[in-house]
């Protein structure tokens, strides 16, 4: 998932949902003791205006990020280098489309429309993650971004799939279940260079990784410290590892599969620590994240400029959905 990093929006000095009626203190125990015998919230269910916000916030910038994580990889699909790789990579994308219709699907479930949060999207004021804001400068760039990039996304998402919000975590299922083939086929397509191509493919690879790795670490939020929504989403259940829990799990899991791929990461200080039982591993450059948040990294004005240019020229379609719908309403009446 690419949630983690959208924690950070100001929150409000006041305490959340503070009940002002006893029905409403009676409601939020409710909720509360139904949230620590890690029970499920409906769409029905009462719940807090404060939770309510969080969750649409929430899945509305994880769609956000499906659906413009699909411009970088959209780039390469006539340029992929076999047929096999070109089915594998429209196979992708297709499922990152689906990714974003059954995540603004459960936002809808919480009394926001999808024109609201596509609007959002596109005047800037809702987010996605930062990651989709770099380019895919070659054909390692697209097997990179399936083993790191869509492996911290299953890093991140896995846990999503116990999210207190049940609409939330029953998307999540399947959604996870797609992402682990992407996260394979990436890799299986960084492995076929390293073993069967040139010198030159493999210092490709090399090179791809060298660009990504760092903003890949950077997908999982800012430090837990820095983190504003995360102890108060963990407390709802909403998440349940911190930023920092999931970068260290992520740096563990890839640190071992690039000794099999045969590269180098570019950190000094990446070494196995014996006491610890995890790999240590350098700092992050966060004035870098903080810069590419707020809208200036390679490609935020590209990608955004590209999702309004296909808003609007799909209105065409949306008009004519909307009038055939009145058309087949209409039916009825004419028929008596």
């Amino acid at each position: 998932m690419y949630t983690q990093a959208m924690d950070i929006e100001p929150q409000s000095s006041e305490a959340p949902d503070a009940p002002r009626t006893a029905n409403a203190q009676q409601l939020l125990a409710r909720f509360n003791a139904r949230i620590d015998d890690g029970g499920f919230i409906e769409a029905k269910d009462w719940m807090p205006e404060h939770y309510r916000k969080t969750l649409v916030r929430q899945i509305s910038q994880h769609a956000h990020s499906e659906i413009v994580g699909m411009l970088p990889e959209g780039n390469w699909v006539t340029r992929a280098p076999t047929l096999k790789r070109k089915a594998i990579l429209l196979a992708k994308i297709q499922d990152e489309g689906g990714h974003g219709l059954y995540l603004y699907a459960a936002a809808e479930t919480l009394g926001v429309s999808r024109d609201a949060l596509l609007e959002a999207l596109h005047s800037g004021r809702a987010k996605y993650s930062s990651i989709f804001n770099y380019p895919t400068l070659n054909w390692a760039d697209i097997g990179v971004v399936g083993w790191l990039v869509d492996g911290a996304a299953i890093m991140n998402q896995v846990p999503l799939c116990r999210c207190s919000y049940a609409p939330y975590a029953r998307a999540m299922i399947r959604i996870c279940r797609e992402e682990s083939f992407h996260q394979r086929q990436g890799y299986d397509a960084l492995l076929t260079m390293m073993r069967e191509g040139t010198d030159a493919q493999r210092a490709m690879v090399q090179d791809a990784v060298n660009r990504w790795w760092w903003p890949c670490l950077m997908m999982f939020g800012p430090p837990d410290a820095d983190s504003t929504h995360s102890e108060q989403s963990m407390r709802w259940g909403i998440k349940r590892i911190s930023n920092d829990d999931l970068r260290q799990k992520f740096v563990d899991a890839t640190a071992a599969q690039a000794n099999v791929l045969g590269v180098t990461m570019p950190d000094p200080d990446l070494r196995w620590n014996e006491a610890r039982g995890h790999f240590d591993f350098g700092p992050i450059d966060w004035d870098e994240f903080w810069r590419v948040i707020g809208g200036d990294g390679p490609c935020n004005r590209e990608r955004l400029s590209t999702r309004v240019q296909a808003w609007e020229d799909g209105a065409w379609v949306r008009d004519a959905a909307l009038a055939h719908a009145r058309k087949q309403a209409e039916m009825p009446q004419r028929a008596a």
